[in-house]
């Protein structure tokens, strides 16, 4: 296709030319409101829209989870190679990459997630989820897409094929990668760890997006700095000494020490940590005991511990671990019978946009899309592992962004107080998805014909 996108501005301006000349030169009547114009970028995604719309149907009623997306990796990974990208699959798992090279220039990575959640879906959608399975840990249950990765999926199929539908327009290299595990917080670690940085070309620029439940459908938001956070897992065995519940003054009550430290624990966010930088320290889970007049040798407290940077990520586990030996020191237990705190592994770094670049890429937006449609949103405590890329290599300029998917009209009730929204991992959640798709792929596509751009 030659100058693909410029040739269709060029025709509908000549259009416009033309119609003006033939014009006639009476006064007209005054002309009723019309829709903002729409751009050819998103012309040709509402050309495209019907076939978007089958695909994120097969997406939705057949999601898989982290780490077990062969079936959609490999039917995504059959359209790119149709578009003449150069396509490794099973990259970190069951990551696919694909690498088209246009010349010298930028390296673009553009990523999408594509892994459901164990939630038994409750749309009443027609193309609902009837998917079941196991849970590693041997839990049956449903499977959902119950936080928008197939909408990210199509967007991003559709974003690969506009742009390899106009490599007249833009010259460097993509890299185009389905990630695994993302739910997990560890597919881009996989992916990186499996060489995405080495055995591919490393990239100077790195785009995604999210969908959002509390955005009207087809907005876009986007945050500056930290943009989303540092999700850590944090386990307290609470150990004391047991006993029968008539007879407490002979026995260390692991749920009353437990109690306390689920207190004190509130005084890191509310006596200890800066206002301005936010921190979240929740207890999800207490677990204790299975009688009613047995006192128990130990409990158990699950944690979700959020913050944006290193430093206070780090605070706050410390801070967890002096607290729980406190109590227990202050509840007489014996040394040999501290609680041990256990930071899980594997967790969701902060997701960062370098303001300046995201400043950069929210005025390419704004001087697409029409005004109000881009808006600036504040920082979430949820957790994405697309802040992987950029914390492997912070020279890479990074930029995720959020697409609305909540119809208008929800949106208004909910604003009018007379309903409320579901959330990302919902059973309930149903974004418009031709929405987000197509505000997203029109999105990704800019910015991409932007970032590698010719001159």
């Amino acid at each position: 296709m030659r100058h693909a996108l410029t040739a269709i501005l060029a025709a509908a301006s000549l259009s416009s030319i033309a119609a003006a000349q033939t014009e006639p030169t009476a006064p007209a009547p005054a002309p009723a409101p019309i829709a903002a114009p729409q751009s050819a970028i998103g012309a040709t995604i509402a050309k495209d829209m019907d076939g978007l719309m089958t695909l994120y149907r097969d997406l939705h009623a057949n999601p898989e989870l982290s780490e077990q997306e062969v079936n959609t990796a490999a039917k995504l990974a059959k359209r790119l190679k149709a578009m003449k990208f150069d396509v490794t699959e099973k990259v970190g798992g069951t990551g696919v990459v694909a690498v088209m090279k246009n010349g010298s220039g930028p390296v673009l990575l553009i990523r999408a997630d594509m892994d459901g959640l164990p939630v038994v879906e409750q749309t009443g959608l027609p193309f609902a989820s009837k998917v079941r399975t196991k849970t590693p840990e041997g839990v049956e249950t449903g499977v959902m897409h119950a936080c928008g990765h197939d909408t990210h999926m199509t967007a991003f199929i559709e974003t690969a094929k506009l742009l390899a539908a106009a490599k007249d327009d833009w010259k460097g290299t993509l890299v185009m990668i389905l990630q695994p595990a993302e739910e997990v917080g560890r597919g881009a670690r996989l992916m990186l760890e499996d060489g995405l940085y080495t055995r591919f070309p490393k990239p100077t620029h790195a785009i995604a997006f999210h969908d959002a439940a509390n955005l009207e459908a087809g907005k876009i938001g986007y945050t500056p700095g930290y943009a989303l956070a540092n999700v850590d897992s944090v386990d307290i065995l609470v150990r004391g000494v047991g006993g029968h519940g008539a007879y407490p003054q002979t026995t260390k009550d692991p749920i009353v020490l437990g109690s306390r430290i689920v207190g004190a624990l509130q005084t890191l966010v509310s006596r200890e940590q800066e206002p301005s930088d936010p921190a979240v320290v929740t207890v999800g889970s207490f677990q204790g005991g299975a009688k009613h007049n047995i006192i128990p040798d130990e409990a158990k407290l699950l944690l979700t511990i959020r913050s944006y940077s290193d430093e206070t990520r780090a605070k706050l586990i410390e801070g967890i671990k002096r607290i729980a030996r406190g109590e227990a020191i202050a509840a007489g237990v014996p040394d040999d019978r501290m609680p041990v705190v256990t930071v899980k592994d594997e967790f969701t770094p902060s997701t960062y946009n370098p303001p300046e670049f995201a400043e950069q890429m929210a005025g390419v937006l704004r001087g697409h899309f029409p005004q109000g449609q881009v808006v600036k949103t504040p920082a979430v405590m949820g957790g994405e592992d697309f802040g992987r890329f950029y914390r492997a290599d912070k020279a890479i300029n990074s930029f995720i962004f959020w697409v609305g998917g909540v119809p208008a009209d929800k949106m208004a009730a909910a604003q009018a107080g007379q309903a409320t929204l579901p959330s990302l991992h919902s059973p309930f959640w149903a974004p418009q998805a031709d929405k987000v798709i197509g505000s997203a792929s029109e999105a990704m596509t800019v910015l991409a014909l932007d970032i590698l751009k010719k001159g």
